[in-house]
């Protein structure tokens, strides 16, 4: 860096994102829980790896994109998840939004998503720490059922 240049603050999503005293989303607290499932290596992204988790029993929540084409993709997890009570089901609207909570994305140098692939549908097998926003979605899950 030369004398004239200082260094950005790159903004970071954080458990502290809505503010304090505001209510987190829905949306900013799956963000936060795919990002620790993330780093704790608790997330099946695709089809075959979706439908393994599911199949074993591992599959804690499963979030589904809703602009994917293919009909028998949604029919397919959506029934695996009504046959094995206890995986909750999210709709989220963008596949290139959950293809870069995921981590299906290249981080450049500002900390923006770079090169981001648009991902159908991730299970979670391991939520990883409590936080903040895993608080939020179960008590969204709770009310829904």
């Amino acid at each position: 860096m030369s004398d004239g240049e200082e260094a950005e603050e790159v903004p970071m999503v954080t458990e502290e994102a809505a503010g304090p005293g505001e209510p987190m989303d829905i949306m900013t607290a799956l963000q936060l829980v795919l990002k620790k499932s993330l780093a704790h290596d608790g997330i099946a992204r695709g089809l075959n790896e979706a439908v393994k988790a599911i199949e074993r029993n591992q599959a804690l929540l499963c979030v589904l994109a809703q602009d994917c084409d293919q009909p028998d993709y949604t029919k397919l997890i959506e029934a695996l998840c009504q046959e094995h009570n206890s995986v909750n089901m999210i709709t989220v609207p963008k596949a290139k939004d959950l293809g870069e909570w995921a981590g299906l994305c290249k981080i450049d140098t500002e900390g923006n998503a770079r090169k981001v692939v648009g991902c159908s549908c991730v299970v979670v097998t391991d939520y990883g720490e409590e936080t903040e926003g895993l608080n939020v979605l179960t008590e969204h899950l709770k009310n829904r059922a």
